[in-house]
This record gives structure tokens, C-alpha cells and sequence, in this order.
């Protein structure tokens, strides 16, 4: 992937380091945790998605244990890995400004916020085994960079662009807020059944993947910095944090009445169909008839 010298976000917290990122957390990426545990943490908190937190009630001073935040900074100049995650962030900035316009709206940027361990957000304390999550109370992106290396080595999810689809993916719940999709779907919580509740945030994540294609597609069209395997490397990464997979890795069985982020095959098809079409309509997971 040809990132370097593209246009770099300024919308970057970095909190690691600073006190108020770090100690407590469940770092999944650590040293002797075996794949077991990684998958069993990301089946608990869900891999990637809306803050969780945010789904059963638990909000910045409701229960959550409370975290100690030093002023939020710009990443070191010298950091590759905040240069690459400021680097994607801006063209997701700028594929969805233009979008937006296109359909006579204003896109506002949500701003991405790197940490180590636990942090504290509008949606109670992050923590590192949820994975990467967006929180709709304060329009943020959590990201612990030490999910990349989680991806790589224990996941079998290697590749820049792997790593560029999960920023675009949570990018994508942003889109999801901004549109009132995720609002809407919040507020059926508590009135239908666990398993009809699951079966919507399947489609809200199914379609945030989509939104990552769509991401994909424009930004290749602005740019052409994509090289050969970088799209390969993204739907392998769908792939290997498919709900089935996850669990069948965990514990032996699939339960799909369980799932929260879709099958394998389904975040797949959802992030091809996105890439392919660059569509929104084409990403209309909740009137599709079959996911």
C-alpha cells in the first residue's frame, strides 16, 4: 500500500503513555496469552464494532471503573504506525466529505484516539479486549495499536491494508451515527428478543463493512495507492474475525443465533460488495433479503 506522503489527519489523541491509557487493561496482544484467550476475549467484547459498552446501559460514570485522563496530543512526528492510521484516517475524511456532499449533507470527522490498556470514553472505560470499537457518545474511535500486532501474529490477518480496513470499518459505525442508522437500531434494544437483538447488529456490522469497501473503492479511484494482495489481505483479515471462525476456534461450536458481527463468508461478501460497487444503496444491509 502506498500511503507515505499522502495527507496526514490532524483529528489523532494520542493517550498512550500519558497515565491515563495505560495499567489495568487486558492487554490481548500480550506476551504468553495463547490464540484461545485472544479469540474468547474478542468473542466477549466483539471484534471491532460499536463500544459494547454502549449496548447494555454502561455510560462515563454508570459502573464503569473510573480512569484518570491527562490531556490528549498529537502522535511524535517519528511514529509509523500513528503516521499510517493519521494517514488512512484522512482519506476516509476525505471520500466521506465528498459523499456526504454528494447527497446535499455536511460530514462532520470523527476523531481517533490511540491508547494503551484502558481509557476512558463517553461510553464508559475502553478497554484493550474489545478491540478497536467506536463510541457514538463522543463520536471517537478507540484504537490500541497493539490489535495489529494481535491480527498478525495470532489472528493470521497480516497487511497494511488489513489494518486500514479496520480504521475504515470503525469510520464506518461513525457514518452509521451520523446517517441515524445506529440509533435507530440502539433503540430496539430492550424491546425484542436476544436473538432478533443480535440479528440487527449483525446488519449494522455487516454494512460498516460494506462502508469500509465503499472507503476502499473511492480512495483507490483518488489515489491508485493500492498494490497487489493490499484487497486480498483486507477480505483474509473479514475472514479470519468472522463470528463462526472465532468461536469454532474457541470452543469447538458455532452458535450463529449468537452472532453479533456476521459469518465469515458474510463480512466477506459485504466488504467485496462495497469495494466493488462503491455504492450506499449497494450497502443496504437491513432491506437485503439475504445476508
Amino acid at each position: 500500500m502506498k500511503w507515505e506522503g499522502n495527507r496526514e489527519s490532524d483529528n489523532v489523541e494520542d493517550r498512550r503513555g500519558d497515565g491515563g491509557g495505560g495499567g489495568g487493561g487486558f492487554p490481548i496482544g500480550g506476551r504468553g496469552i495463547g490464540i484461545g484467550t485472544v479469540v474468547l476475549a474478542l468473542i466477549g467484547w466483539g471484534v471491532f464494532g460499536i463500544n459494547p459498552l454502549t449496548t447494555i446501559g454502561v455510560l462515563s460514570g454508570g459502573g464503569s471503573p473510573q480512569v484518570q485522563q491527562a490531556p490528549a496530543h498529537r502522535p511524535p512526528g517519528d511514529d509509523q504506525g500513528a503516521k499510517f492510521v493519521s494517514t488512512v484516517l484522512a482519506s476516509t475524511e476525505d471520500v466521506w466529505t465528498q459523499i456526504f456532499r454528494e447527497g446535499g449533507a455536511q460530514y462532520q470527522n470523527p476523531k481517533l484516539v490511540l491508547y494503551t490498556g484502558v481509557t476512558r470514553t463517553a461510553c464508559g472505560t475502553g478497554q484493550s479486549a474489545m478491540g478497536p470499537f467506536y463510541c457514538p457518545g463522543d463520536h471517537k474511535v478507540y484504537l490500541d495499536m497493539d490489535f495489529f500486532n494481535t491480527m498478525s501474529r495470532q489472528l493470521g490477518a497480516p497487511g497494511e491494508f488489513a489494518r486500514a480496513y479496520v480504521v475504515a470499518h470503525e469510520v464506518g459505525h461513525h457514518v452509521q451515527n451520523l446517517l441515524g442508522i445506529s440509533g435507530k437500531v440502539d433503540a430496539m434494544r430492550g424491546r425484542v428478543s436476544e436473538r432478533e437483538q443480535n440479528a440487527m447488529s449483525v446488519r449494522l456490522e455487516l454494512q460498516a463493512d460494506c462502508l469500509a469497501g465503499i472507503w476502499a473503492n473511492k480512495s483507490q479511484q483518488a489515489k491508485s495507492w493500492l498494490e497487489q494482495g493490499d484487497i486480498e489481505s483486507a477480505v483474509n483479515a473479514a475472514q479470519q474475525i468472522g463470528d463462526d471462525k472465532l468461536q469454532r476456534e474457541a470452543t469447538g461450536t458455532v452458535r450463529p443465533d449468537s452472532f453479533t458481527h456476521g459469518s465469515s463468508a458474510q463480512r466477506v461478501r459485504w466488504f467485496t460488495q462495497g469495494y466493488k460497487t462503491g455504492s450506499m444503496k449497494a450497502c443496504d444491509t437491513f432491506a437485503a433479503q439475504s445476508l
